[in-house]
């Protein structure tokens, strides 16, 4: 029997696990306008970041890509656009509008902040009042998006947790979510085995497209010998990971052992092929590759870790597993679901995936992850090239 959740069901048909009222600065400049609004009005959130001028090309296209999936992002129920100027505002209220939700844009050109933050709050105000009485409602658990990511590997997540996520997918996938894998780079050395999980010959060669041109363009062109100042990290090396080939391998085992990835995807774009698992081309930074994947509209995270990592996000909740004891040990208010005892052979892969859709169940009814009752709201966006 399906397992059903409890969420909302917004104007377009999605399901979102929360219910947040966002105000979002088109550009680094209106930061400070967007944060005041959200000071004002208790109930919403700004999302401050670092970008927003004199973008150009692919780089502004991503820009604009982010900006409207963070909107339209079904954890998300309203948003105030601020922008310095109009043009650019309303593109993106423009995008997130397509979704039906509710969206204001303002601009502070010719108006100043004060003025534009007094009507940005009255507008939250609204916002507020209305998104607080909408209801959660019985859904299914195949309405989820979810997406995942690990951080601070080491030995126990290719064997415990990044598994885990893969043994969730294998059960999952079948009914009907849609699921995302990243992290480009940390597939180097294991690119072989992620092209040959592609469910169609078109997805195997996105794939090593996306691969290649980031070995070539970015890797090679900017190297200094190799990847050894960043991958493995020094947290990686810590844990008992030697090479990028050993973090690869363990990586892949997120995806599963019989789920497949039907499309690869460019940074923060939608998925359009249907239910399934998809690959995202993102960077392996914790906090910019959980943004893209919200963006393009997932709505949990699941997120295994070896050596305690501690990234959230503001929109979408993220789920941290961990096999690691001395993680949960020492980390342990970071955990959500403690998979240690799969290295204790107390526990199996089966049981600690099933531990995980309990979770996942649990926070789409509304428990708080770790990271969202420590606060952590990291919003990072991504940024391919210098500005004009």
């Amino acid at each position: 029997m399906s397992q059903k959740i409890m969420a909302y069901r917004r104007e377009n048909g999605r399901v979102g696990v929360r219910n947040h009222v966002v105000i979002l600065p088109l550009d680094d400049i209106s930061n400070a306008a967007c944060e005041a609004v959200a000071n004002n009005i208790k109930g919403t959130m700004a999302l401050p970041h670092a970008y927003g001028r004199l973008q150009f090309g692919e780089d502004l296209d991503l820009h604009f890509r982010t900006m409207i999936g963070t909107g339209a992002n079904p954890n998300v129920a309203a948003v105030v656009v601020i922008g310095i100027e109009p043009e650019w505002t309303k593109i993106v209220v423009d995008g997130i509008a397509a979704t039906g939700k509710p969206v204001t844009g303002l601009s502070i050109e010719q108006n100043g902040d004060i003025a534009t933050i007094a009507a940005a709050a009255r507008v939250a105000k609204d916002y507020v009042h209305w998104a607080t009485e909408l209801l959660r409602e019985e859904c299914d658990i195949s309405d989820l998006w979810i997406s995942t990511k690990c951080g601070e590997s080491d030995t126990t997540t290719g064997l415990s947790s990044c598994p885990t996520v893969g043994n969730m997918y294998d059960k999952l996938l079948p009914g009907g979510i849609y699921g995302c894998f990243g992290e480009t780079s940390e597939i180097t050395g294991a690119e072989h085995l992620c092209k040959a999980k592609a469910a169609n010959p078109e997805a195997a060669e996105k794939f090593m497209k996306i691969w290649q041109s980031y070995q070539d363009d970015v890797i090679e062109a900017h190297k200094t010998s190799d990847l050894s100042d960043s991958q493995p990290t020094k947290g990686n090396i810590l844990g008992g990971l030697t090479t990028i080939e050993e973090k690869a391998l363990g990586n892949l085992e997120k995806i599963g052992r019989t789920s497949t990835y039907i499309d690869a995807l460019g940074p923060a774009e939608e998925p359009k092929k249907g239910k399934g698992l998809y690959f995202m081309d993102t960077s392996s930074a914790a906090a910019e590759c959980v943004t893209l994947m919200a963006a393009a509209g997932y709505v949990i995270h699941t997120f295994p870790t070896g050596q305690g990592n501690v990234i959230g996000n503001p929109i979408v909740p993220v789920i941290k597993i961990t096999g690691n004891p001395r993680t949960v040990r020492t980390m342990g208010e970071h955990v959500d679901v403690d998979v240690s005892g799969v290295l204790r052979r107390d526990m199996t892969i089966s049981q600690a995936g099933d531990a995980l859709i309990d979770m996942i169940v649990r926070t789409s009814n509304g428990r708080h992850t770790a990271a969202e009752a420590l606060g952590h709201r990291e919003f990072v966006m991504t940024k391919l090239y210098r500005s004009a």
